[in-house]
């Protein structure tokens, strides 16, 4: 399916809910649609399901316009945050439901998918119970099971993780990857997690207060953020911003440190610098710049140590591989080497990025 928006804009009231954006969709892919809490992802989901007309623009799949066309009139299939089950049946009848609508599969085949989505999804021990007798998460991925088993053109998923644990959530995201790229669906698929697009991979449009900022392939919309908006939104934990400036020989950051970068011609005086997390190390390298200053708070996560400290360039965020042990108000050198730095302009315009290594 190809699923292209034209000038798509939504407005309730006096609230503009998106503002005037054109998307074209990679048909057979996964498009991540990734923003805070009321970026808009879910009012452009319910334009794209057909749940709502918009208030401007169409709507076209495979250049047919069916901006006016119900949901009920298109082949999709849709997953929100609240669950939706039917009560009276069991978890497996429930994700055989699309199956058995659809026709094509006899009882062993249509038992036997059944089966697949519900070990892939952590549910199989639950298939003869009914969903009142299951736990919201659980609820949840039968949901979700039933939305695969249809294998629509067209699927929208909106947070579907979100009531999970932390660890069945890592758990789920390999399995709908894998699934994903299995199938032959056009998947739209919502999240706050910059981490998540990251592994589903595929493209990502990035959101913000209603405005489409950016899209193209996820890993290039990570490591070539457009602008600032882009930069805050698609980095987790977020990406050290330090008020900078232009000068002959590179870039000053605030407090006096020079970075030696190379900025394009016209380049505006007024900079800021941003610092991915995991760029910034505890041991130097050969022409890294040292920020020195002193820990406020150091956060074991898993595998990684994320460093908060306040340094001579402002309070920053390291992300170091491995877990580290710092006291409070302890002295600390953060090393960063200037390539690893992204520079945007006085509006917030991406100039320079680091070189990506193949």
């Amino acid at each position: 399916m190809q699923l292209v928006l034209e000038q798509i804009s939504q407005k309730v009231g006096a609230a503009e809910h998106l503002y005037p954006l054109d998307l074209a969709l990679q048909p057979r892919a996964v498009t991540v649609l990734l923003g805070a809490t009321q970026a808009g992802k879910t009012s452009l989901m319910r334009v794209m399901a057909g749940l709502d007309r918009p208030s401007h623009g169409k709507v076209r799949v495979d250049g047919v316009d069916v901006t006016g066309k119900p949901v009920r009139e298109r082949n999709i299939s849709m997953v929100y945050q609240q669950f939706i089950n039917y009560p009276s049946l069991s978890v497996a009848d429930n994700i055989a439901s699309p199956l058995k609508l659809r026709g094509g599969l006899d009882a062993a085949a249509v038992r036997a998918r059944v089966e697949e989505l519900a070990r892939k999804l952590h549910i199989d021990a639950f298939l003869e119970r009914l969903p009142a007798e299951l736990s919201g998460g659980q609820q949840q991925r039968v949901a979700l099971a039933r939305a695969l088993a249809k294998d629509a053109p067209l699927m929208l998923l909106d947070e579907p993780l979100v009531n999970l644990d932390y660890k069945l959530r890592e758990e789920l995201r390999e399995e709908l990857a894998a699934l994903f790229a299995a199938g032959d669906s056009t998947v739209v698929y919502a999240t706050t997690e910059p981490g998540e697009a990251l592994l589903l991979g595929g493209y990502t449009a990035v959101l913000d207060a209603g405005e489409l900022l950016q899209y193209g392939p996820t890993t290039e919309v990570f490591h070539r953020p457009e602008s600032l908006r882009v930069a805050r939104a698609f980095s987790d934990p977020p990406m050290n911003l330090i008020a900078a400036e232009a000068l002959e020989g590179g870039v000053r950051l605030q407090g006096g440190l020079l970075l030696p970068l190379a900025l394009p011609p016209g380049a505006s005086r007024e900079l800021t610098v941003g610092v991915r997390a995991a760029a910034l190390r505890a041991q130097a390298r050969p022409g890294d710049t040292a920020l020195v200053g002193q820990v406020e708070l150091a956060e074991i996560s898993g595998s990684d140590t994320f460093v908060h400290a306040a340094t001579t360039v402002g309070d920053v965020v390291a992300q170091l591989t491995g877990v580290h042990y710092f006291d409070l108000g302890a002295a600390i050198t953060l090393h960063l080497d200037p390539a690893q730095a992204y520079v945007f302009d006085a509006g917030g315009d991406l100039l320079l990025a680091p070189e990506r290594k193949h």
